[in-house]
């Protein structure tokens, strides 16, 4: 029995999230349904490098298997890419070590959210952007605020009230954000995320960069550990899961930087 990590890449917009659950279309359930059918009805079991929450995208979510298939590595991604649904790829798939966990082994991982800026509604790119109104004017305010969040904070003010998790301490290594013709893009880089933590933040940052708040005000919200203290959760439409970094690099050339 050998055990495989997978890199996947997936639109969001039709799941109710990657993790399996008893209503709704789940990423991880036709990940499974995928394998069960290359298996010959067998189940194989998987294990997700985080969730992603419903309408949420992934260009690098990474997910293990376990499997005593003779198939090699470079034909694993065709396998199962074959079986998917249109919505959903295997970008590659690699050997690991039998006590590698996809989740407890991460290192940091990288979001992107895109924000399309413009006065009239792109029906077209609804599903994968988000377009703020009133417009996001101010982007040097959000980039003077974005520095706040670097380094080692409680981020209990940017995490969802509904979260289980007791410590809230995570450190953000960096926070980038670029303006690429009619859109803006909001890189996080960090150890690990709190429940709609990148969410939080952007709404928040987008907020500064419409004037509702100034850049100045982020200190303040992190040191109050208040979710009332931060600003709207921003829609999942404009988030993407893009990349799940370990002590060793798992993926190569498939797995590029965009």
């Amino acid at each position: 029995m050998a055990r495989y990590a997978v890199k996947l890449a997936y639109d969001g917009t039709a799941f109710s999230g990657y993790q399996v659950q008893e209503n709704g279309r789940t990423v991880q359930a036709e990940l499974e349904k995928a394998l069960k059918k290359i298996h010959k009805g067998r189940v194989v079991e998987t294990k997700g490098s985080g969730r992603t929450d419903a309408g949420v995208h992934a260009r690098g979510q990474v997910v293990q298997f376990d499997s005593d298939l003779a198939i090699p590595p470079e034909r694993w991604p065709v396998a199962l890419t074959a079986v998917l649904p249109p919505d959903v790829a295997a970008l590659e798939v690699v050997p690991v070590p039998g006590d590698f966990h996809v989740r407890y082994d991460t290192t940091g991982k990288e979001y992107r959210y895109r924000v399309l800026r413009g006065r009239r509604r792109d029906v077209f790119r609804r599903n994968h952007t988000y377009q703020p109104f009133p417009l996001v004017e101010d982007v040097d305010a959000m980039r003077e605020a974005a520095q706040h969040f670097l380094g080692r904070h409680d981020f209990t003010s940017f995490c969802s009230p509904r979260s289980p998790v007791e410590d809230k301490v995570r450190t953000i290594t960096a926070l980038d954000i670029t303006e690429d013709g009619d859109e803006l893009l909001f890189v996080f880089r960090g150890t690990g995320f709190l429940y709609q933590m990148v969410r939080i933040m952007t709404g928040t940052l987008l907020e500064i960069g419409q004037g509702k708040r100034k850049a100045s005000s982020v200190p303040g919200i992190i040191a109050a550990r208040d979710r009332e203290r931060a600003g709207m959760t921003a829609p999942g439409s404009g988030l993407y899961l893009w990349e799940v970094f370990y002590e060793h690099a798992l993926f190569g050339s498939s797995g590029e930087r965009g």
